[in-house]
């Protein structure tokens, strides 16, 4: 991937989309490229923070250990997606640990770049504080969900979120849906175990809100949105 095609990447994301041609050819100028093998772990919590990641290609999981050291999930990164904001921003310890998935392809900043474009650029400082905020919006929604509705209420949010990035110009009908994990994967993003998740989908499938499509879903977008929005 050129550099142009880095600069349109960073205007897709949720830090850097805000920003004007100019500041992201700055931004990409500054970072460099890195690649992770499946299964790799690339930072754990409680290391420092030293660089911020642009997903170019392959999928990340970002997640915590309990205290019974079960292996919680709360989200995943893809193409397109920003992680590692917090402790390069802040200058503290990681918050979560991020393992590669499948292999990755990855674009890094380095923490005094970062700073550095922040201190020279009020607008970059004002889309950091922005996309701060939005994570903390989708933090508590997130735990909301998990507490106060049922797993295929879960699903259906995170299937029509997917679809919302997979395909943005589908707003009904029927939209093919390739969530790229496991049964496993899923069940760590919705806060669930496996077993209960089938379960789910199988009750999806029934409702009419999705039918198998080999590796993935036919997605009936009307009927997802009813069962997103059942208490």
């Amino acid at each position: 991937m050129d550099q142009k095609a880095i600069v349109e990447l960073l205007a897709r994301t949720a830090l850097f989309g805000s920003l004007d041609q100019q500041d992201r050819t700055a931004i990409a100028g500054r970072m460099r490229r890195t690649q992770f093998d499946p299964d790799q772990m690339i930072f754990s919590r409680g290391d420092p923070g030293r660089e911020i990641y642009l997903v170019i290609e392959g999928r990340i999981r970002l997640s915590v250990l309990s205290s019974d050291g079960r292996e919680l999930s709360f989200d995943h990164a893809g193409p397109g997606h920003v992680f590692g904001e917090i402790a390069t921003l802040d200058g503290g310890e990681r918050t979560a640990g991020a393992t590669a998935i499948s292999r990755v392809q990855a674009m890094a900043l380095p923490q005094k770049a970062l700073l550095d474009l922040i201190e020279a650029n009020p607008k970059v400082g004002l889309a950091a504080i922005r996309f701060l905020c939005l994570r903390l919006r989708e933090t508590d929604q997130r735990l909301e969900a998990i507490a106060l509705h049922r797993i295929e209420v879960r699903l259906a949010r995170l299937m029509l979120s997917a679809l919302k990035l997979q395909s943005p110009a589908a707003k009904d009908g029927k939209v093919k849906l390739d969530l790229g994990i496991s049964q496993g994967e899923l069940a760590l993003l919705v806060g669930a175990s496996r077993p209960k998740v089938n379960l789910a989908l199988t009750m999806l499938v029934d409702m009419g809100a999705i039918t198998r499509a080999g590796s993935g879903f036919s997605c009936d977008i009307e009927v997802l949105e009813s069962v997103a929005d059942m208490e």
